[in-house]
C-alpha cells in the first residue's frame, strides 16, 4: 500500500525500524491484542461460571476482524480508543458482544497488551542482538593477533591486537543481551485488578476465595505473570527498567559506531564502513565516502538515550492509583524506543557484516607511533645491563622528542635508528638488541588469549540462553 506523505509521519513508521518491529507496535496489532485479552478474559469467566459459555464463539469469530475505520469513528463520538475498540467488537460479535469486559477497567486491557508487546520486541531485538554478538566473536577470533596500535585520549598509545578491540564492544553487547534478557523475565502485567486496583469488581462476581485461582487462570491464557500489587496501572518504574536496558543498548552501539568514525577519518583511515555502489556520499563533492550508517547509529543512540528520563517521569509522577499524564507519551516512548533500538542493532550488524579492513593503513600507524611504546620496555632493559635509571630516561626522552617533530613535519619515525645509533645507549645494549627491544608489536601482553576466551564464551552463552 502507497504510504500517504502529505501530512506529517514519524519516521519511525516508515523510515527507521524493521518492519516485523513496526508491526508489532501497529495500531491493528495493538487492537488484535485488546480483543484477544477481551475474549480470554470472557472465557475464564465462563469457566468459572460468570457467564454463558454459548456467548463465546460469536466473540472467536470475530476476535481478529478489526475494523480500524469504525472504531476511530466511534472514538470521535466517545473520546476514547479503548471504548471505541470494545463497541464495534461488540457490535461485530452480536449476541456474544454484551458480555465483553465484564468487571475490568480501561487499564486491565491495556497494561497487559503493553507487557505482551514489550515481551514480543524483546524476543525480536534479542534474536538481532545474538546476530551481532555472533558476528563480533567471529572478527574477535580472525583478528585476535592483528597488531594494532591503541589510542589513549585520541593520541597514540601503545600497540593493542584488532580483535582485543573489537572484544571490548563485544564484551559490553554481551552484557546488554544478559540484562534484556533479565527484564524480559521480569516483566509482568497489569493483570484484572480494576478501577484502583483492589479487585473489588472481580471479587464481587467471584467471591474473595475464587479471585486468585481465577487471576492465575487468566495468566496462564496470556503467557505472562501479573504484578500481585497494582493500582489502576502496573507500576510505571518497570518501564523505566526496560528503557534503560535498551538505552545501555544504544550506548554500547554508540561507541562502535563513534570509534568506527574515528578510524575512518583519512588521517588515520584503518576501518571504513561498507559503501554501496550507486551510494552518494555527499551532494557537493562527488569524492566523499562519509560513514553515515555509523552517524545514524549515533544520531538515534543520542535519541534513545533520553528516553529513561521520560520513563522515570511517569514512574514518579503517577500520583495515588493513577494519573492520565503517562498516557500520550507512552505511546511514542514505548514503540520509538523499541523501533530506535531495532534499527541500531540491525544497522551495527550490516555494518560490521561489510566492515572493511585496511591493512596498509593499519601498518603504516603501528610503525609510525608503535616505537614510542617500546622506550618502557628498553629503558627497563637498559637499566637491568648496568646502566643508569635518570640519565637513561632523559636521553630517551631527548630523542622521543626529536622524532615526534619529524613525524609531525611528515617524515617517517626516525625513533629507532636514532637511538640504534646512541653511544651511550650502545655502551650497554648492542644496535641489533636495541633493535628487537624497540619492535612493539610483540608488546600487547596476553590480550590475543583474553579475547579469544571472551568470544568462545559469547557462542557458549547463545548456545545455552537458558543458563
Amino acid at each position: 500500500m502507497q504510504e500517504n506523505h502529505e501530512g506529517y509521519r514519524s519516521p519511525f513508521t516508515w523510515r527507521y525500524g524493521s518492519q516485523e518491529m513496526r508491526h508489532l507496535w501497529g495500531e491493528v496489532y495493538k487492537r488484535k491484542l485488546w480483543r484477544q485479552i477481551w475474549l480470554a478474559l470472557a472465557e475464564v469467566q465462563a469457566e468459572f461460571g460468570l457467564i454463558p459459555s454459548e456467548k463465546l464463539e460469536p466473540l472467536r469469530s470475530q476476535v481478529d476482524a478489526v475494523d480500524l475505520s469504525r472504531a476511530l469513528e466511534k472514538e470521535k463520538q466517545l473520546h476514547h480508543d479503548l471504548m471505541a475498540e470494545l463497541s464495534v467488537f461488540a457490535e461485530q460479535a452480536s449476541t456474544g458482544g454484551g458480555v465483553l469486559h465484564l468487571g475490568a477497567t480501561s487499564a486491565d486491557i491495556q497494561d497487559n497488551a503493553d507487557v505482551i508487546r514489550m515481551r514480543r520486541s524483546l524476543d525480536l531485538l534479542l534474536e538481532k542482538l545474538s546476530d551481532l554478538l555472533l558476528e563480533f566473536a567471529d572478527w574477535v577470533e580472525r583478528q585476535a593477533n592483528e597488531v594494532v596500535i591503541a589510542f589513549t585520549h585520541l593520541q597514540p598509545a601503545e600497540p593493542t591486537t584488532l580483535g582485543y578491540r573489537l572484544a571490548s564492544y563485544a564484551q559490553d553487547l554481551l552484557d546488554d543481551w544478559e540484562e534484556l534478557n533479565r527484564q524480559r523475565q521480569l516483566l509482568r502485567g497489569k493483570g484484572f485488578k480494576g478501577a484502583v486496583g483492589s479487585a473489588a469488581s472481580f471479587v464481587e462476581l467471584l467471591g474473595a476465595e475464587r479471585f486468585a485461582s481465577f487471576e492465575r487462570r487468566l495468566a496462564q491464557r496470556l503467557g505472562i505473570e501479573f504484578f500481585p500489587i497494582t493500582t489502576q496501572v502496573y507500576p510505571r518504574k518497570q518501564d523505566y527498567r526496560l528503557i534503560s536496558a535498551l538505552a545501555g543498548l544504544g550506548a554500547s552501539l554508540y561507541k562502535f559506531a563513534f570509534d568506527l568514525r574515528f578510524l575512518q577519518s583519512p588521517s588515520l583511515g584503518e576501518w571504513s564502513e561498507p559503501f554501496g555502489e550507486q551510494q552518494v556520499g555527499s551532494s557537493a563533492m562527488p569524492f566523499k565516502r562519509n560513514p553515515v550508517g555509523a552517524e545514524n547509529i549515533d544520531s538515534l543512540a543520542r535519541q534513545l538515550a533520553l528516553l529513561p528520563r521520560l520513563a522515570w517521569d511517569n514512574a514518579a509522577h503517577s500520583l495515588l492509583e493513577r494519573t492520565l499524564d503517562d498516557s500520550a507519551n507512552r505511546r511514542s516512548l514505548l514503540p520509538e524506543a523499541f523501533l530506535m533500538a531495532d534499527e541500531i542493532t540491525e544497522r551495527s550488524t550490516i555494518i560490521l557484516r561489510g566492515l572493511q579492513l585496511h591493512p596498509l593503513a593499519m601498518k603504516h600507524n603501528l610503525e609510525r607511533y608503535a616505537p614510542f611504546a617500546a622506550l618502557e620496555r628498553l629503558l627497563m632493559n637498559l637499566v637491568k645491563a648496568g646502566a643508569d635509571r635518570q640519565t637513561m630516561h632523559a636521553r630517551l626522552r631527548e630523542h622521543a622528542l626529536q622524532a615526534w617533530s619529524a613525524i609531525q613535519q611528515g617524515a617517517e619515525n626516525p625513533l629507532v635508528d636514532l637511538l640504534s645509533k646512541d653511544e651511550a645507549i650502545l655502551a650497554f645494549l648492542p644496535a641489533n638488541e636495541v633493535g628487537k627491544l624497540m619492535d612493539a608489536s610483540r608488546y600487547v601482553g596476553n590480550a590475543p588469549q583474553r579475547a579469544l576466551e571472551l568470544a568462545q564464551q559469547i557462542k557458549a552463552r547463545l548456545e545455552n540462553p537458558t543458563l
